[in-house]
Protein backbone atom coordinates (compact mmCIF):
# COMPACT_ATOMS: atom_id res chain seq x y z
CA UNK A 1 0.00 0.00 0.00
CA UNK A 2 1.41 3.37 -1.01
CA UNK A 3 1.94 6.07 1.58
CA UNK A 4 -0.71 8.78 1.52
CA UNK A 5 0.82 12.19 0.95
CA UNK A 6 -0.58 15.35 2.53
CA UNK A 7 -0.81 18.63 0.66
CA UNK A 8 -1.65 22.25 1.48
CA UNK A 9 -2.72 25.36 -0.40
CA UNK A 10 0.96 26.35 -0.59
CA UNK A 11 2.06 22.85 -1.70
CA UNK A 12 -0.83 21.45 -3.79
CA UNK A 13 -1.03 17.88 -5.01
CA UNK A 14 -2.26 16.78 -8.43
CA UNK A 15 -5.88 15.69 -7.94
CA UNK A 16 -7.82 14.43 -10.95
CA UNK A 17 -11.49 15.16 -11.68
CA UNK A 18 -13.66 12.86 -9.56
CA UNK A 19 -11.05 12.39 -6.80
CA UNK A 20 -12.14 12.55 -3.17
CA UNK A 21 -10.35 15.24 -1.17
CA UNK A 22 -10.01 14.76 2.60
CA UNK A 23 -9.27 18.07 4.37
CA UNK A 24 -7.83 17.86 7.87
CA UNK A 25 -9.50 20.36 10.18
CA UNK A 26 -8.35 20.64 13.82
CA UNK A 27 -11.08 18.33 15.23
CA UNK A 28 -12.47 16.48 12.19
CA UNK A 29 -12.07 15.83 8.47
CA UNK A 30 -14.02 17.71 5.82
CA UNK A 31 -14.62 16.00 2.46
CA UNK A 32 -14.88 17.46 -1.03
CA UNK A 33 -14.85 16.15 -4.59
CA UNK A 34 -12.36 17.52 -7.11
CA UNK A 35 -13.99 18.90 -10.28
CA UNK A 36 -10.88 20.10 -12.14
CA UNK A 37 -9.07 23.40 -12.79
CA UNK A 38 -8.54 23.91 -9.04
CA UNK A 39 -12.25 23.63 -8.13
CA UNK A 40 -14.01 21.29 -5.74
CA UNK A 41 -17.62 20.69 -4.80
CA UNK A 42 -18.59 20.33 -1.14
CA UNK A 43 -21.42 20.94 1.29
CA UNK A 44 -21.41 23.86 3.73
CA UNK A 45 -23.83 24.90 6.47
CA UNK A 46 -26.76 26.98 5.29
CA UNK A 47 -26.58 30.64 6.41
CA UNK A 48 -23.26 30.31 8.18
CA UNK A 49 -20.14 32.46 7.92
CA UNK A 50 -17.35 31.53 5.55
CA UNK A 51 -18.23 28.58 3.32
CA UNK A 52 -16.66 25.16 3.98
CA UNK A 53 -16.57 25.54 7.76
CA UNK A 54 -18.43 22.68 9.33
CA UNK A 55 -16.65 23.13 12.65
CA UNK A 56 -19.03 25.27 14.65
CA UNK A 57 -21.66 24.03 17.08
CA UNK A 58 -24.33 25.34 14.70
CA UNK A 59 -23.12 23.05 11.91
CA UNK A 60 -23.22 19.97 14.15
CA UNK A 61 -26.94 20.54 14.64
CA UNK A 62 -27.59 21.89 11.14
CA UNK A 63 -30.18 19.93 9.17
CA UNK A 64 -29.54 21.70 5.87
CA UNK A 65 -26.44 22.30 3.79
CA UNK A 66 -25.67 24.16 0.58
CA UNK A 67 -23.72 22.51 -2.24
CA UNK A 68 -20.92 24.85 -3.29
CA UNK A 69 -18.30 24.92 -6.01
CA UNK A 70 -15.18 26.58 -4.60
CA UNK A 71 -11.46 26.77 -5.18
CA UNK A 72 -9.68 23.95 -3.38
CA UNK A 73 -7.05 26.36 -2.04
CA UNK A 74 -9.76 28.58 -0.47
CA UNK A 75 -11.48 25.63 1.22
CA UNK A 76 -8.21 24.16 2.50
CA UNK A 77 -7.00 27.53 3.85
CA UNK A 78 -4.21 26.89 6.34
CA UNK A 79 -5.13 23.21 6.79
CA UNK A 80 -3.74 20.21 4.90
CA UNK A 81 -5.47 17.72 2.63
CA UNK A 82 -4.95 14.46 0.84
CA UNK A 83 -6.37 12.79 -2.23
CA UNK A 84 -8.19 9.85 -0.67
CA UNK A 85 -10.19 7.52 -2.88
CA UNK A 86 -10.14 5.01 -0.02
CA UNK A 87 -13.32 3.19 -1.03
CA UNK A 88 -12.11 2.30 -4.55
CA UNK A 89 -11.28 -1.22 -3.34
CA UNK A 90 -14.86 -1.74 -2.12
CA UNK A 91 -16.93 0.30 -4.59
CA UNK A 92 -16.42 0.86 -8.30
CA UNK A 93 -16.17 4.56 -9.14
CA UNK A 94 -18.70 5.83 -11.66
CA UNK A 95 -17.33 7.16 -14.96
CA UNK A 96 -15.67 10.57 -14.40
CA UNK A 97 -18.05 12.30 -16.82
CA UNK A 98 -21.04 11.04 -14.83
CA UNK A 99 -19.48 12.07 -11.49
CA UNK A 100 -18.87 15.60 -12.79
CA UNK A 101 -22.33 15.85 -14.41
CA UNK A 102 -24.02 14.77 -11.17
CA UNK A 103 -21.87 17.17 -9.13
CA UNK A 104 -22.50 20.16 -11.40
CA UNK A 105 -26.26 19.53 -11.31
CA UNK A 106 -26.20 19.98 -7.51
CA UNK A 107 -24.23 23.24 -7.33
CA UNK A 108 -26.09 25.87 -5.27
CA UNK A 109 -28.77 23.35 -4.26
CA UNK A 110 -29.86 23.02 -0.63
CA UNK A 111 -29.59 19.43 0.62
CA UNK A 112 -30.39 17.68 3.87
CA UNK A 113 -27.49 17.24 6.29
CA UNK A 114 -27.02 14.97 9.26
CA UNK A 115 -23.64 14.60 10.94
CA UNK A 116 -24.05 10.84 11.40
CA UNK A 117 -26.31 9.78 8.53
CA UNK A 118 -25.80 12.26 5.68
CA UNK A 119 -22.62 14.28 6.07
CA UNK A 120 -19.98 15.71 3.71
CA UNK A 121 -18.27 12.32 3.28
CA UNK A 122 -21.61 10.66 2.45
CA UNK A 123 -22.23 13.43 -0.10
CA UNK A 124 -18.98 13.04 -2.04
CA UNK A 125 -18.96 9.23 -1.93
CA UNK A 126 -22.52 9.23 -3.30
CA UNK A 127 -21.25 11.32 -6.21
CA UNK A 128 -18.17 9.14 -6.84
CA UNK A 129 -19.62 5.68 -6.25
CA UNK A 130 -23.39 6.08 -6.32
CA UNK A 131 -23.34 4.98 -2.66
CA UNK A 132 -23.01 7.28 0.37
CA UNK A 133 -20.54 5.90 2.93
CA UNK A 134 -18.65 7.46 5.84
CA UNK A 135 -16.06 5.82 8.08
CA UNK A 136 -16.01 9.05 10.09
CA UNK A 137 -19.75 8.72 10.87
CA UNK A 138 -19.39 4.99 11.61
CA UNK A 139 -16.59 5.74 14.11
CA UNK A 140 -18.73 8.43 15.75
CA UNK A 141 -21.72 6.07 15.98
CA UNK A 142 -19.46 3.40 17.48
CA UNK A 143 -18.08 5.87 20.04
CA UNK A 144 -21.59 7.02 20.96
CA UNK A 145 -22.65 3.39 21.36
CA UNK A 146 -19.65 2.65 23.58
CA UNK A 147 -20.30 5.72 25.76
CA UNK A 148 -23.98 4.77 26.06
CA UNK A 149 -23.14 1.19 27.08
CA UNK A 150 -20.46 2.39 29.52
CA UNK A 151 -22.84 4.95 31.07
CA UNK A 152 -25.49 2.26 31.43
CA UNK A 153 -23.03 -0.11 33.09
CA UNK A 154 -21.88 2.57 35.53
CA UNK A 155 -25.48 3.47 36.34
CA UNK A 156 -26.30 -0.18 36.99
CA UNK A 157 -23.20 -0.58 39.17
CA UNK A 158 -24.15 2.55 41.12
CA UNK A 159 -27.69 1.24 41.60
CA UNK A 160 -26.43 -2.14 42.80
CA UNK A 161 -23.93 -0.52 45.17
CA UNK A 162 -26.57 1.81 46.64
CA UNK A 163 -28.95 -1.15 47.19
CA UNK A 164 -26.24 -3.19 48.88
CA UNK A 165 -25.50 -0.27 51.24
CA UNK A 166 -29.20 0.06 52.04
CA UNK A 167 -29.31 -3.57 53.17
CA UNK A 168 -26.37 -3.11 55.56
CA UNK A 169 -28.31 -0.70 57.79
Amino acid sequence: MAAIESFSAAHPGDPQPGDLIEIFRPAYQHWALYLGDGYIINVTPVDEGPPATFGSAKSVFSRKARVRMQLLKDVVGSDTYQINNKYDGTYTPLPVEEIIRRAEYLIDQEVSYDLLGNNCEHFVTLLRYGEGVSDQANRAIGAIGFVTVAAGAFSLLGLLRSRSRERQY
